[in-house]
């Protein structure tokens, strides 16, 4: 495998992760919580490190494509702690998912969708979307460090 053939698979895993999401809300009308809100910025940090690492090539392909892994671990945490808020291990740390008081603000935020209501993308299949997006990219951010991190051949750098 080659860095810049990384770059492309970096930039179009991350596309696709986006993809379904906005698939799910525009597509579907499921509204996304916060916490799915935020877990989209780490796709969205790695699509770009992607698209810079195909078009650079060489080393700094290989250090974009490592980068690209360590905001992906960001990915696995937020997702991770989304999966715990649905199964009500603890409370959201965002107050938009909890309607807590906000200082300086009148009311408590009334949140649109509460974080801790799995929503399910698939009929029948018992994972949440938060649930897939924790998978997701777990596989995907060992999938990164291990092109990061391996030796490559010479060709299309």
């Amino acid at each position: 495998m080659n860095f810049r053939l990384e770059g492309l698979i970096t930039a179009l895993v991350a596309a696709f992760a986006l993809g379904v999401a906005y698939f799910a809300q525009f597509g579907l009308h499921l509204v996304p919580c916060e916490l799915c809100l935020l877990e989209r910025w780490p796709y969205r940090i790695t699509l770009a490190l992607g698209i810079f690492a195909l078009l650079l090539g060489g080393k700094a392909a290989r250090v974009l494509v490592f980068m690209a892994g360590i905001a992906m671990l960001g990915g696995v945490v937020v997702s991770g702690l989304h999966v715990g808020v649905e199964f009500t291990w603890w409370p959201s740390p965002l107050p938009e998912c909890n309607g807590i008081l906000t200082p300086g603000a009148a009311l408590p935020l009334t949140p649109a969708v509460p974080c801790d209501r799995p929503v399910y993308l698939i009929p029948g299949l018992p994972l949440s979307m938060a649930q897939m997006d924790f998978l997701g990219s777990f596989i995907f951010t060992a999938m990164l460090f291990r092109m990061a991190t391996r030796r490559r051949n010479r060709s299309w750098a």
